[in-house]
């Protein structure tokens, strides 16, 4: 299994890649430094979307990235083996979508890999906080999830800073992951709120040169995350 380093990372997300080319432009983010890659997993019924299979995540450890599948379905349990048995390194289910938080992270977890769990914009952050013991990765969504290219919404911030307090105040391994919206102009915000995963999809994907828009928003975040956070 290829786990994230514990360090800041800009993590680009496959749904704002070009179909067409997608094993390129994977190439062109890893040359740039690039190792870790977000899989959306959309089901047209949790979030008003359709999005990737278990194929992206194969595609993406080819390329040899830690990959993170962000499930964004109403049974993150029922499906999680088929991503798992893809290749996948860490698995997010929403918290939204599951009875019991902590059941859900230490089912995700037998399976064999890390285990990260998620709150949409309009969900308190509480809950989040209540499980992160379980947690490698805790995800605050900064857009309505469903499609890329939205607007970010700086006013999840202080769910960012609740949960950076929280974690480090109890010394916990668990990466705070935002994703949404995330480009060039806001994620040193993010990262100074206390963000150390920080997924772009847009602002490199999208872009004329994918691997200049990476390392930008790494400098950025890198620059903006505060030394005492560093691990």
């Amino acid at each position: 299994m290829i786990v994230a380093t514990k360090t800041l990372a800009v993590v680009p997300s496959l749904l704002a890649g070009d179909l067409s080319r997608l094993g390129e432009q994977l190439d062109q983010v890893k040359a740039a430094g690039c190792h870790w890659i977000s899989v959306d997993v959309m089901d047209g019924h949790f979030v008003p979307n359709l999005s990737f299979g278990p194929d992206f995540v194969k595609l993406a450890k080819k390329k040899g990235f830690c990959v993170d599948t962000h499930l964004m379905v109403t049974n993150p349990l029922q499906v999680a083996p088929w991503f798992v048995e893809a290749g996948t390194d860490i698995l997010t289910a929403h918290i939204e979508a599951v009875e019991e938080p902590v059941a859900a992270l230490k089912k995700i977890k037998s399976l064999g890999v890390k285990a990260g769990m998620a709150v949409k914009p309009k969900t308190p952050v509480d809950g989040l906080i209540g499980c992160l013991a379980e947690c490698d990765l805790a995800l605050v969504m900064t857009v309505e999830p469903g499609f890329g290219g939205q607007k970010f919404m700086a006013d999840m911030m202080p769910k960012v800073a609740a949960l950076r307090a929280a974690i480090d105040a109890k010394n916990l391994e668990c990466w705070i992951q935002v994703d949404g919206g995330v480009n060039a102009v806001n994620i040193a915000q993010c990262a100074a709120a206390g963000a150390d995963s920080l997924v772009a999809g847009s602002a490199v994907f999208a872009a004329k040169d994918p691997a200049a828009a990476f390392r930008e928003l790494e400098l950025k975040a890198r620059a903006a995350f505060k030394p005492q956070q560093q691990p």
